[in-house]
C-alpha cells in the first residue's frame, strides 16, 4: 500500500498518486484550519468516547474511576460538538476541499468516523452523562445521537461502496484496511442499540428494536468479515502498508471486538423481549452470544498479536505521529468492551481480567495519541494541506 493516503503529520510526507489532491485555495484558505478539516478527524472522537465508555462498564470499582469516565465522556462530547460544527461550515466554506476528499478512494472511507462518534458519545451520554444531566435528558440525546448516527451509518455503508464501485479508479484500486470504516458503524449501532432496549416500550416496539439491531450486526459482521478477508490477502500478497498508515491495520480488530459486544449485549437483553412460551429464544441467544464470543475471541488474539508485531515493524522504520494513529484507540477500546461483555456472560474472571489490562493499554494509547493530537493542533501542523 505505498500509495496509500497519509493523514497530516509533523513529517514531510511523499506525494503519491493516491494523495488527496485539492483545488486551488486563496492564502486565507490556506491559514485556515477550516479549509482542511477530515472526516477522520472524527476518529479522534471515536477514540475518546470509547475510553469513557468502556469504563463505565469495566467490571472494576476504583475510588474516582466514575468522575474519570465523565469526564472524559465530557470531553468526547465537546469534542463532537465543535468538530461538527467545524465540518459544516468546512463544507459550506471550502466546498472544492470537501469535495475532494468526499471524491477520495481512501479519504471517503472515513465517512464511516461521523456516525462512530455520534453512537459513541451518545451511548456515553446514558451511561454516564445520566449523573450530570439526568436520566430524561441523558436518554433523549441517546435516541437522537443514536437515531442520526445510525441513519448516517447505514447510509455511509451503501454510498461508499456504491461510489467504489462506479466513480474509482480500479486499475489501481487494492484493499485497505480503511475499507473497514463504512462497514463497522452498522455494528456500533448494534451495540449501543441494545443499551436502549429496556427504554423501549415492551411488545411489538421493543421486538422490532431488538430484531434491527440484530439486522444491522448481520449486515456488519458478513460484510465485515468479507472484507477483513480482503485486507488479510492483501497484506499477505503486497506486504505492509505505507510505514505512517501502518496504524490502520488496528482497524481490523474493530469489527472483531465491536461484534462480540453486541453479540453478547443483545443476547443477555433478549430476555426483554422473548418471555414465557418465547423465553428459549432469549436463551438461544444469550447462548449465541457466548459461542460467538470465544470463537470470534480467539480469532482476535490472533489479529491483536499481528497488529502488535506490525506496528512494531513499523516503529523500526520510522514511524511518525498522524492522525491514523487514532486506530490504536477506538479498536482496543471495542475490545475491552467485547471482553467485558463476554466475562459477563461466561462468568469468567479471566475474561474479566482480560478486559482490564486491554483497559490499561487503551489508556496508554489513548493519552499518547491525544497529546500528540492537541500538540499538532496547538502549532498547527495537523492542519496544514495535504
Amino acid at each position: 500500500m505505498a500509495t496509500t493516503y497519509l493523514p497530516r503529520t509533523h513529517a514531510p510526507r511523499p506525494v503519491t498518486s493516491q494523495t488527496v489532491t485539492l483545488q486551488p485555495v486563496t492564502s486565507h484558505a490556506r491559514t485556515s484550519a477550516l479549509a482542511n478539516i477530515t472526516p477522520n478527524w472524527f476518529a479522534s472522537v471515536m477514540g475518546t468516547g470509547i475510553v469513557a465508555t468502556a469504563a463505565a462498564t469495566l467490571p472494576v470499582h476504583i475510588v474516582g474511576f466514575h468522575t474519570f469516565a465523565t469526564l472524559v465522556w465530557l470531553l468526547a462530547a465537546i469534542a463532537l460538538i465543535g468538530l461538527s460544527t467545524a465540518f459544516g461550515l468546512h463544507w459550506t466554506r471550502h466546498r472544492a476541499n470537501a469535495r475532494a476528499h468526499a471524491d477520495h478512494p481512501v479519504m471517503s472511507q472515513f465517512y464511516g468516523a461521523p456516525p462512530m462518534a455520534m453512537l459513541t458519545v451518545g451511548a456515553g451520554t446514558l451511561l454516564l452523562g445520566k449523573d450530570v444531566i439526568g436520566l430524561d435528558a441523558a436518554l433523549g440525546i441517546d435516541w437522537i445521537l443514536w437515531i442520526g448516527g445510525t441513519l448516517a451509518g447505514l447510509a455511509t455503508s451503501v454510498w461508499i461502496p456504491f461510489r467504489m464501485i462506479t466513480a474509482h479508479d480500479h486499475a489501481t484500486a487494492t484493499a485497505l484496511p480503511a475499507w473497514l470504516m463504512p462497514v463497522v458503524p452498522p455494528m456500533v449501532s448494534a451495540s449501543t442499540g441494545a443499551l436502549l432496549l429496556p427504554h423501549v416500550a415492551a411488545g411489538q416496539a421493543r421486538l422490532t428494536m431488538l430484531l434491527a439491531c440484530y439486522a444491522m450486526f448481520g449486515l456488519s459482521l458478513i460484510i465485515g468479515l468479507m472484507t477483513l478477508t480482503l485486507v488479510y490477502s492483501r497484506l499477505l500478497h503486497s506486504g505492509m502498508p505505507a510505514v505512517h498508515a501502518a496504524p490502520t491495520v488496528w482497524i481490523s480488530l474493530g469489527v472483531i471486538g465491536q461484534s462480540i459486544t453486541a453479540a453478547n449485549l443483545l443476547g443477555v437483553r433478549a430476555d426483554l423481549v422473548f418471555t414465557g412460551d418465547q423465553a428459549m429464544f432469549a436463551t438461544g441467544l444469550h447462548v449465541f452470544g457466548l459461542i460467538f464470543g470465544v470463537i470470534m475471541g480467539g480469532f482476535g488474539v490472533l489479529f491483536f498479536a499481528l497488529a502488535v508485531a506490525l506496528t512494531i515493524h513499523a516503529a523500526r522504520q520510522g514511524l511518525q505521529f498522524t492522525l491514523t494513529w487514532w486506530s490504536f484507540t477506538f479498536p482496543i477500546g471495542t475490545c475491552v468492551t467485547g471482553a467485558t461483555a463476554l466475562g459477563t456472560t461466561a462468568g469468567s474472571t479471566a475474561i474479566h481480567g482480560l478486559a482490564v489490562l486491554l483497559y490499561v493499554l487503551l489508556l496508554s494509547a489513548w493519552a499518547t495519541v491525544a497529546t500528540h493530537t492537541v500538540r499538532g493542533s496547538l502549532n498547527g501542523q495537523l492542519f496544514l494541506p495535504s
